[in-house]
């Protein structure tokens, strides 16, 4: 990027630490050039200087100086070597992809396999993108998340540009998703929205999102729809989020009185019943997303174990009902 630019904080941007929507904004920017420019003043909130944990506020006006269009060389560096895959990782990792341009990659990602690493976490979607990466070396950029037990589309940026302009997509909620989960217990009604704000809370490393109304809870709404359902034992949802919260689907289903299948943190025993299936019965099965080059492009997973082994256990999922595509579901409003 050349020149000076001011950028205004989004309102769905609200107490986002500066480090956080910086990432957002530009992926490309690694963190010790972030907090080089903080150092020095160069990128400012309304005219004040900041640091990585400021929190910002709707409305406000960052200030960002001229960016480098790719990661910065330590003069006198040597080149990192490139990370020699396992074999069998690139291909399993090939044999996920459902869609592959100049601009993106999408895969039907498993349950079980974590997106980033972590602690105790060596194997990772993020880390396995160096089979993926192109002449220059550049591997494909997450541009947004799912969580480990969660199975389903997961998409990557190609290029600095096209993960901007994903990035942006997602912040803005530009993109409609929809996912599948089996959950214990059958909501009250057929359809409607689950609008409860949330609030992380609980020690580190052992955070969860509870239903709030303090200062620091967002507002978070879920579409649902029951697909089927066995009597009142279980039912087979369409969720789609409005709003991209932490954990959302999980709390808000668990919160509404309805765990999903598999799920301990947020349903307890609840969610574990007799018989039942172990895992997460939680699937992201389609995104419908503006492509960077112009147009939409609609991706699709097939279902996962899980969500499969969830479906069996009620005895339905034979066949799709009304509302288990995307398109079936009215243009929502936010």
């Amino acid at each position: 990027m050349s020149g000076v630019e001011q950028r205004t904080v989004a309102g769905s941007e609200a107490h986002w630490r500066f480090d956080r929507w910086c990432k957002a904004h530009f992926p490309e920017l690694g963190f010790g050039r972030m907090q080089k420019l903080l150092r020095t003043g160069q990128f400012r909130v309304d005219g004040k200087r900041l640091d990585a944990a400021t929190r910002l506020v709707p409305g406000q006006v960052v200030r960002i100086p001229p960016l480098p269009a790719e990661p910065e060389e330590v003069p006198g560096s040597a080149p990192k070597p490139a990370v020699r895959l396992p074999e069998r990782d690139v291909a399993m990792l090939r044999s996920l992809v459902i869609h592959e341009d100049d601009a993106l990659i999408a895969f039907a990602k498993p349950a079980g396999l974590a997106v980033q690493g972590g602690s105790g976490t060596s194997r990772h979607v993020d880390g396995l993108m160096q089979a993926f990466a192109g002449k220059g070396g550049d591997k494909p950029r997450l541009v947004h998340r799912l969580d480990r037990d969660t199975s389903g589309v997961l998409v990557l940026a190609k290029t600095a540009s096209a993960a901007r302009e994903l990035t942006f997509a997602f912040q803005q909620h530009r993109i409609r998703k929809l996912y599948w989960a089996v959950v214990i217990g059958r909501p009250k009604r057929d359809a409607g929205v689950i609008d409860l704000a949330l609030e992380k809370s609980g020690a580190s490393g052992r955070e969860k999102m509870t239903a709030s109304e303090g200062d620091e809870a967002r507002f978070a709404r879920t579409g649902f729809r029951v697909l089927d359902a066995n009597g009142k034992v279980a039912a087979w949802l369409g969720l789609l989020p409005l709003t991209g919260r932490t954990h959302q689907l999980r709390a808000h289903c668990a919160l509404s009185g309805f765990p999903i299948l598999g799920d301990g943190k947020y349903g307890g025993k609840a969610a574990h019943p007799t018989g039942a299936p172990a895992h997460l019965a939680l699937h992201a099965r389609e995104l419908d997303l503006p492509h960077p080059d112009g147009g939409r492009l609609r991706l699709v997973a097939e279902p996962d174990r899980p969500i499969r082994e969830a479906l069996d256990w009620m005895g339905i999922g034979k066949s799709q009902p009304p509302f288990a595509r995307l398109n079936d579901w009215p243009e929502e409003r936010r």
